[in-house]
């Protein structure tokens, strides 16, 4: 039986939107430009679009920091635009952290490093303890 892809439409239309972005900005700019570029061309199609939002971090009941993702979209998916010759482990590994913070499900890892986008969706297992392992899904790389 094949797995439904999570966030699937939305996904879709955060690639989108990415694509855009770069297609006008060309490659190669700063990562907070194209940030901002990309929360612009989101909210323009209606999505709710929070960056830098604050997730306390405890551990044994106590707060030991913050945790600050770039952006996230509708509540649902956290978004990490790069400007990275590729994606490597540490930033898989960054967004299965997020995602174990947050208790989302799904982050995006966008390269506008290249004249065409490059994106990894990071998914964190549904019905796992926090050991289990998470899937990274490499869409275009």
């Amino acid at each position: 039986m094949k797995e439904e892809m999570i966030h699937k439409e939305l996904s879709g239309i955060i690639i989108g939107a990415a694509i855009n972005v770069l297609n006008e900005l060309k490659p190669g700019l700063d990562e907070k430009l194209y940030e901002n570029a990309l929360i612009i061309e989101l909210k323009h199609q209606g999505h709710q679009v929070d960056q830098q939002k604050r997730f306390p971090v405890h551990y044994h009941g106590q707060l030991i920091g913050t945790l600050i993702p770039d952006l996230m979209v509708d509540n649902l998916i956290i978004v990490d635009p790069k400007v990275v010759t590729a994606f490597d482990n540490t930033h898989m590994s960054q967004m299965l952290g997020y995602l174990a913070i947050t208790q989302l499900d799904l982050a995006i890892l966008l390269n506008f490093k290249y004249a065409r986008l490059k994106w990894k969706r990071i998914v964190r297992s549904l019905n796992s303890r926090p050991s289990a392992p998470s899937a990274v899904k490499n869409d275009l790389e």
